[in-house]
């Protein structure tokens, strides 16, 4: 047994002994005056650090002895995208028909459209202003529905005209270019701009 101010014996050679708690302190342990004792960890901390290891085994043990399924990443990633992909609409085969509307519905759609976007370039009319007059018979690059249809999804870049496919749906075109061909095709504007490539009978 030592004191707090005595150098410890041959039986506690790393601690001394607090003289007011009788508590251990540690050798050479010392700072500003204030001694570090030497307390035992606390149980509760003891049995958490022996469960973490035996789970640490376990698991270790589950993954990659028996492989077990729900720790292996790869397999839980394909269990949730097959989820996904179950949840998604299966995939339609119906063949998209290119051909004019002319149901009331449809048509409105395809004002609609027209008055958003076709408008800015063509005029409310169809009269035409940066874009080409709309209203005659007069065409640059056809004027079968096809032909107005491609121009719509791939655009005509040099002309300053951009493509619409990744913007309207193609049912979204197709009732544009219905509206055109029923509606725009043949009437009167207010300033028609003058006649630009072919003339179609």
């Amino acid at each position: 047994m030592t004191t707090a101010n005595n150098m410890p014996d041959n039986k506690h050679e790393e601690y001394e002994i607090d003289t007011l708690t009788n508590q251990r302190l540690l050798s050479n342990h010392e700072y500003d005056g204030i001694r570090e004792l030497d307390n035992d960890l606390p149980s509760w901390w003891k049995w958490l650090f022996i469960l973490a290891i035996v789970f640490a085994i376990f698991y270790m043990v589950r993954l990659w002895v028996f492989r077990a399924d729900d720790l292996i990443q790869k397999k839980e990633f394909d269990t949730e995208m097959a989820g996904v992909n179950a949840a998604k609409p299966a995939p339609t085969t119906e063949v998209f028909e290119v051909k004019i509307l002319t149901d009331s519905e449809s048509l409105a759609a395809g004002k609609e459209t027209w008055t958003k976007i076709c408008s800015v370039c063509h005029l409310q009319d169809g009269g035409g202003l940066v874009g080409p007059n709309m209203t005659d018979n007069y065409w640059i690059h056809g004027n079968k529905v096809e032909n107005l249809f491609n121009t719509v999804t791939n655009g005509v870049i040099e002309k300053g005209m951009i493509p619409y496919k990744d913007q309207l749906s193609q049912k979204q075109r197709l009732q544009v270019i219905s509206y055109v061909l029923e509606e725009i095709v043949g009437s009167t504007p207010a300033n028609p701009k003058a006649p630009q490539g072919d003339l179609y009978e």
